[in-house]
């Protein structure tokens, strides 16, 4: 079977059956948070502090969900309405945006303190008509250039991608160094067919220090031992896929500072009645 992006673009791809199904597809699931956690990892946010991020290629919203989990505040963007339908009736929290990433972001300047993208990039290196602006240089061109406008200084974008070659890799990190990243790719095991796992590491700025690249998982299928955390997070999930309530005041309390450091207004006051339980109405 051909991969995904060779069979039609991703608005068509994942109509309305394919985004249910894969949406509900636990082996979809786990690997999604697989890869969602490795990422925040890569990311290297500060501990115990705020942040809002950009899910690039949100889908339906199952990194979404862990990105809540963490504490953190993000906005999503995706190209195919069906997932994002799928978003909105399981309740997804962050802010969704339709949008063709290959077009670029309108997003205002040191808007997300970083951004995180599962199982995307590839899409990107397919031109679907003849015409200049469809080719992958010029989407690419456009969607770095973009991204890193929208990026705080200093910051990370993270991304997990599947490529097909080599030539895929340089084309994709050499545009990305021209819009004025740094960093590079990080392979996790790099000897095991099975687990094997690419990301391109974006680093923005460094505030005056230099940020070290992160390192590659060494070693075979380790993936039981390193995503431990994830089963753990798992079992607070229910049978339906959606997460359980596991808001309390702290959460809360962060998620209404942040929304203040960003501006939002009607942000509700902050009272002794914040994340209190409510009875159960009959």
């Amino acid at each position: 079977m051909s991969r995904p992006e060779y069979q039609a673009p991703p608005e068509i791809y994942y109509g309305d059956a394919e985004a249910k199904k894969y949406t509900q597809n636990t082996r979809n699931q786990q690997i999604q948070a697989d890869m969602t956690y490795r990422a925040l990892e890569l990311l290297n946010l500060p501990p115990d502090e705020p942040a809002f991020l950009l899910d690039i290629g949100c889908g339906s919203g199952l990194s979404g969900e862990i990105l809540e989990e963490e504490g953190y505040i993000w906005a999503g963007v995706d190209i195919a309405p069906s997932m994002l339908e799928v978003a909105l009736e399981r309740d997804i929290d962050g802010d969704l945006f339709l949008q063709d990433i290959g077009q670029g972001f309108g997003f205002r300047p040191g808007s997300f303190d970083g951004a995180i993208s599962i199982s995307v990039l590839q899409w990107l290196l397919n031109a679907e008509t003849s015409h200049p602006t469809s080719s992958p240089p010029h989407r690419l061109t456009r969607f770095f250039t973009t991204l890193h406008s929208a990026l705080r200084n200093p910051s990370r974008a993270v991304f997990q991608f599947y490529p097909t070659s080599d030539d895929q890799i340089q084309l994709i990190t050499s545009i990305a160094q021209k819009a004025g990243f740094g960093g590079g790719v990080v392979v996790d095991y790099p000897n095991s067919k099975k687990a094997r796992k690419v990301f391109l590491c974006l680093l923005v700025g460094g505030g005056g220090t230099q940020q070290q690249m992160p390192k590659g998982v060494e070693g075979e299928d380790d993936e039981q031992v390193r995503f431990e955390r994830r089963r753990e997070k798992e079992r607070k999930r229910d049978v339906s896929g959606k997460r359980k309530n596991v808001k309390d005041k702290d959460w809360i309390l962060k998620k209404k500072e942040l929304y203040r450091q960003r501006g939002k207004e009607g942000v509700p006051r902050d009272s002794k009645f914040t994340g209190r339980k409510r009875k159960p109405v009959f």
